[in-house]
């Protein structure tokens, strides 16, 4: 064969190469593109520049044995995060009474299971004087949407007109309606207080007796539509004879396959972070799911709101406070009707804040406004300005440092229920103002729901995560962090995130000065709304720009305790050097609610390798418990936080 056919068949070869070559190019290069960005990406954010800029996400390292569906969380005295789950949104363990809690260490990354005592689901919990965490209220029932109620039921008002003693009526107990005919059986146990004689004032004479009421869900014997109820009837308690069978009886309105919403329970317990495990107390008076825990000027912890153990609204009568001492619950005359969690602070003066913002349950014309609330005479004024104030359902809400200013931010927020409306606005409050107006802050590049927000020891404000549409739905999570900078115009692009954050998702900041966040209960998997979500269990860490501008300043070698008004001396070698101290309250979050954080600033002096701080006097504005205390250079890096006990 001659050299002029190999040299042919060589250049085919190679022709026939080429093309390969440029097929699999055109069919990969989206491919390779996306590698080479990715690969790229990663270099960029690793690059020492860049995290002094911007700071850096982790994931957590989580042994499989120890993953949950973290609902709730609270950084400790300790310096251990409680991370807890309960049922976790997830019916089945619900079903199988799987209820979870992890106690983690954040500095060793180690994990250790904690026994749960009920469905600590949508409970609420909040920072107690010392140190323990009190956490109230959880999961009875789920919810059953309508179209999966397969039976008839609701809510059964039951009287009483004994005014000798009250009654009990057992579970299962049969209510036959006289006018319907039809048979409904209770699912609790109720107790019905005894009738109350009422005389004239003037006379003294006997007037009448007011039954005593008790209230309990009630379902249909027997599954179907025919078994549902149109009006309101009276129902007679069978199995109940001579004078109980005339003083007692029921009375329902409707009795429907309606929505069935969740029911709350009235358990609460302490957390002790020493013990390591809950202690039970006196339970509310009140069943409550979703809850808010507020502290009071006295010590006492407030509980508002949240759903009973009938699903409906805890009426805003039924507040009541806990008494640490005691251990006990006790109803307050005080009367404000809120929806669920919603974000009550208490300020400096001893009143209480409430920003307007909530997670969701409730009418959408009831207690949605925001103002002052003073305790004392349970007088309520409205503050104007609020933008965008149908939007105010998952919005959060944080109080800016240092907590002496009395200034809030409000973050997005979306239409009340399953609404695709939300908001990009931020809003300020400076309630000091002689008339406190609500003005629009820096805006977010697009609607959010669910943003968290952690105070960071510099007085900055790390706002990361939310979705634009309920729960996420349509891919909307928000791949994003900002900087709030006090009096700042924008909000300052950082590092993005590695996990999207929705519904059921907090942050909390860390002893160490880093921030940890976890948790997102997605409705969908897919951006096309096909697949159903899954929780995502992973747990990540930021760490901010500050803590790459080299070494921190040390604290060590002051005293435990630091009464209100009292001063403390540190050593720190780099006193020379510091700029500020702030003494923080650690974190309870959940649902985008975080009442107890707060950074409250301290007065400092410095001298030689000596630094002392000064806490303010008032109780408000200090309550007592543990908090963190720290010290920032003048690069803005903060210590390690010192824990430090502010007695009663």
């Amino acid at each position: 064969m001659n050299d002029r056919s190999t040299g042919r068949r060589r250049a085919r070869r190679f022709a026939i190469g080429t093309a390969v070559v440029v097929a699999l190019g055109a069919m990969n290069g989206p491919w390779l593109w996306r590698f080479g960005s990715e690969q790229y990406h990663q270099y960029k954010i690793n690059r020492p520049e860049y995290k002094a800029e911007n700071g850096h996400w982790d994931l957590v390292d989580v042994p499989k044995e120890f993953r949950l569906n973290t609902i709730h969380a609270a950084v400790l005295h300790t310096g251990k995060v409680l991370l807890v789950a309960g049922s976790g949104n997830d019916q089945k363990n619900f079903d199988a009474k799987k209820f979870d809690t992890v106690l983690w260490d954040p500095v060793k990354n180690t994990f250790k299971k904690i026994s749960t005592p009920n469905d600590l689901f949508c409970t609420g919990h909040t920072q107690l004087p010392d140190g323990k965490l009190l956490v109230a209220g959880g999961t009875k029932r789920y919810e059953k949407l309508k179209g999966d109620v397969s039976k008839a039921g609701g809510l059964m008002i039951v009287h009483n007109e004994n005014p000798d003693e009250p009654i009990t009526l057992p579970a299962g107990t049969r209510f036959t309606g006289k006018k319907n005919g039809k048979t409904f059986v209770s699912k609790d146990p109720v107790v019905v207080e005894r009738a109350k004689k009422v005389f004239d004032k003037v006379t003294g004479a006997f007037v009448r007796n007011d039954p005593g009421l008790g209230r309990v869900y009630v379902e249909a014997e027997k599954s179907g539509k025919k078994h549902e109820t149109g009006t309101q009837d009276n129902y007679r308690v069978q199995g109940l004879k001579g004078a109980d069978a005339r003083n007692t009886y029921g009375i329902a309105q409707k009795l429907a396959l309606d929505k069935k919403d969740f029911q709350g329970i009235k358990d609460a317990y302490e957390f002790d972070p020493v013990a390591e495990k809950y202690i039970k107390v006196d339970p509310m008076n009140e069943a409550r799911w979703y809850p808010t825990l507020t502290t009071l000027s006295d010590g006492k912890i407030l509980a508002l709101s949240g759903l009973d153990d009938i699903g409906q609204i805890v009426p805003g009568d039924r507040n009541e406070v806990y008494d640490p001492d005691t251990k006990e619950w006790e109803y307050v005359p005080q009367e404000r009707q809120f929806p669920t969690y919603p974000a009550v602070f208490v300020l400096p003066n001893g009143k209480l804040f409430y920003s307007g913002a909530n997670a969701g349950y409730g009418p959408d014309d009831v207690g949605r406004d925001p103002g002052v609330w003073d305790f004392d005479t349970n007088r309520f004024t409205k503050v104007k300005g609020l933008s965008d104030p149908k939007l105010m359902e998952t919005a959060g809400t944080v109080m800016l440092p240092p907590a002496q200013d009395e200034k809030f931010m409000v973050i997005g927020g979306g239409g009340v229920g399953e609404s695709e409306k939300s908001s990009e606005k931020t809003r300020i409050i400076d309630l000091k103002a002689d008339n406190p107006v609500f003005k629009d802050g820096p805006s977010l590049d697009r609607g959010t729901r669910y943003p968290q927000s952690s105070i960071l020891p510099d007085d900055s404000v790390l706002i990361t995560g939310g979705s634009e549409d309920y729960r996420g739905r349509g891919g909307s999570d928000i791949l994003q962090a900002r900087m709030y900078e006090k009096g700042g115009k924008e909000l300052r692009r950082v590092a993005d995130p590695l996990v999207g954050r929705n519904y059921h998702s907090g942050s909390m900041l860390l002893p160490d000065g880093r921030v940890v966040v976890f948790g997102s209960d997605s409705l969908y998997s897919d951006a096309a709304n096909t697949k159903p979500g899954k929780f995502d269990q992973r747990i990540e860490i930021y760490t901010p720009p500050y803590l790459y501008q080299g070494s921190k300043p040390t604290l060590s070698g002051g005293p435990e305790t630091v009464e209100r008004g009292g001063s403390a001396t540190f050593t720190s070698r780099q006193a020379a050097s510091l700029k500020n101290a702030r003494l923080m309250k650690p974190s309870a979050s959940t649902h985008v609610t975080d009442i107890d954080q707060r950074s409250i600033e301290l007065d400092l002096k410095k001298s030689g390798d000596k630094v002392t701080v000064t806490v303010p006097r008032n109780k408000n504005l200090v309550q007592p418990g543990r908090y963190m205390l720290f010290v920032t250079d003048t690069k803005g890096t903060p210590s390690d936080a010192v824990w430090v006990e502010v007695p009663e």
